[in-house]
């Protein structure tokens, strides 16, 4: 099947993205009527060129909450159609929301169009759930024009609101939006990093452990009216990072988990993914993980990483065993499954959504002044080597033999797209700090999560500023870092370049907070380095 390209898109303006966002979401009512009521929204996801991912959750009744396991099995009726008014229908089907499941229902929708704006909705008893609005991939091997995604990481629901997902949802211009990584946040109210205190409380206030608990957390979560709307608008595509379990998560546990007062690690990280998986509009992959990859027509394919469930534990940066190639961070069957799909590919740019940095970082000959605070965000070990043990400088073979790989084989443009550090970075990505660069790194800033100025309560662009030219100046593939700003990006693709827009919030604890555009990277074809954009795509 052979598309034609596709029309110039632009930003729709604020008024008409107002009445848009009002055609296909609605908030919440406050509270379940007598039957079935649909109070967490809609959702779509991991487009194909056929299909998509369709998820709602149902109420079935007022006590039947996330996680209480109450509720009676319900049936509920999924409609897709090429119209907001579902005059023309062109799939429907059934499924029963179960407690077994939370209550929460997917649909994989298939026979559908490829490149193709749909909406759809859900049905239970007399009740309709919101409009949601999705869009199929591009067929596989088709020319296309232009792909653009939004793309988000680190959303603490304590340390502000969702502004970040509004403008997100606002844009018609997006054919999806990739999230990096927490989406949730696994912490008792007010036991992580939050200045001032936490914004909004955590539900349930307690560090989540159970399957309830993760269950109770993701339906807290998708109240949020933001966050709400962007799931109406666009098919999200999602990775997980540690947060959706606990801090600093490897295979056999995790920073954030005592056994002796927590229980077993196995059990926890059981219950967090299943969550995850019943509130994600996300399809398992191998090994139930959320590795995979989508395709976009012969512009770009999107390689998916599982960074958690595979990983050895963070090593001791003193220890000198970051360099152990007995230690992974993606486990051996992932990374050859990377390889090899980069290897076939025959896509214009190759897209990599990776949930911790891998260029590499040295902060050798910081001053001691700078180097503290930085330690303190960054979660460098007080003392010894200053090394990002749960970025890909812990784990130093894996990302050898990833961008020896690629240079091997002649591999071009390809572009790791990152999440979790709470900063916003443009990187080339060289195997060491002095080496030529394989590939190109663009890091998003966090929605909410603090960054330097609020963990140390200093206003913003002071020390930062500081640090940030600091850092650049030991790593030189370092083009960009902001340290302070919270917001999203913008990744506009084409055949001759991938930029990334930049966008920064006013106040991260306003629920009104305004958007800025604040710089542009991009790369051009075959380049494989980094360079400053004048302005963003429109």
């Amino acid at each position: 099947m052979t598309i034609q390209l596709p029309h110039r898109r632009s930003v729709i303006k604020a008024a008409a993205a107002t009445a848009a966002l009002a055609a296909v979401s609605s908030p919440a009512p406050a509270a379940a009527a007598a039957g079935p009521a649909f109070l967490h929204g809609v959702a779509s996801g991991d487009p194909l060129p056929d299909g998509v991912l369709l998820w709602t959750r149902v109420t079935p009744e007022p006590g039947a909450v996330p996680g209480s396991g109450l509720g009676a099995d319900t049936v509920v009726t999924w409609e897709v159609a090429r119209d907001a008014a579902f005059a023309k229908v062109v799939a429907r089907g059934s499924v029963t929301a179960r407690a077994a499941s939370d209550h929460t229902v997917k649909a994989d929708v298939r026979g559908l169009r490829a490149a193709t704006r749909y909406w759809y909705r859900f049905t239970a008893g007399a009740a309709t759930s919101p409009v949601g609005r999705t869009r199929t991939a591009p067929a596989l091997g088709s020319p296309v024009g232009g792909v653009r995604f939004g793309v988000v990481s680190c959303a603490n629901w304590e340390a502000g609101y969702f502004a970040s997902y509004r403008h997100l949802a606002a844009r018609g211009d997006l054919d999806a939006v990739l999230h990096l990584g927490d989406y949730i946040y696994e912490y008792a109210t007010g036991a992580y990093a939050t200045t001032g205190g936490p914004v909004r409380p955590h539900v349930p206030a307690h560090e989540i452990l159970t399957l309830a608990d993760y269950r109770a957390r993701h339906g807290t979560y998708k109240t949020d009216a933001d966050l709400r709307a962007l799931h109406a608008r666009h098919p999200l595509i999602a990775i997980w990072d540690d947060h959706e379990i606990a801090n600093d998560a490897w295979s056999g546990g995790a920073q954030n988990h005592d056994p002796a007062t927590e229980g077993d690690y196995a059990q926890r990280a059981a219950a967090g993914r299943q969550a995850y998986f019943e509130w994600m509009p996300v399809r398992p992959s191998v090994e139930g993980t959320t590795y995979r990859r989508l395709r976009f027509g012969k512009l770009a394919d999107l390689h998916l990483l599982d960074l958690r469930s595979f990983r050895s534990q963070q090593a001791d940066a003193a220890s000198g065993a970051v360099d152990d190639p007995e230690r992974t961070i993606t486990g051996r069957a992932q990374l050859d499954w990377l390889k090899s799909g980069l290897s076939a590919s025959q896509a214009t740019w190759q897209l990599v959504g990776n949930s911790v940095m891998i260029s590499p970082l040295s902060f050798n000959g910081l001053p001691p002044a700078l180097l503290g605070p930085l330690a303190k965000l960054l979660g460098i070990p007080a003392g010894g080597a200053p090394v990002l043990t749960d970025q890909w400088d812990g784990y130093t073979d894996d990302r050898r033999e990833l961008l020896g790989h690629l240079d091997a084989n002649a591999i071009r443009n390809t572009v790791f797209l990152t999440g979790d550090i709470h900063m916003a970075w443009a990187n080339d990505v060289p195997a060491r700090a002095a080496a030529p660069s394989s590939a190109v790194e663009f890091v998003v800033t966090s929605v909410t999560s603090d960054n330097i100025d609020e963990l140390l309560g200093v206003p913003p662009q002071t020390l930062s500023v500081v640090a940030s030219q600091a850092v650049r100046a030991v790593n030189p593939h370092v083009k960009w870092v902001d340290m302070d700003s919270h917001g999203y990006g913008v990744l506009d693709l084409t055949a001759e370049r991938s930029q990334m827009d930049y966008y920064v919030l006013s106040d991260k604890k306003s629920p009104a907070a305004t958007s800025t555009w604040a710089r542009s990277y991009r790369t051009l074809s075959g380049s494989q380095r980094i360079e400053q954009a004048d302005a963003p795509v429109l």
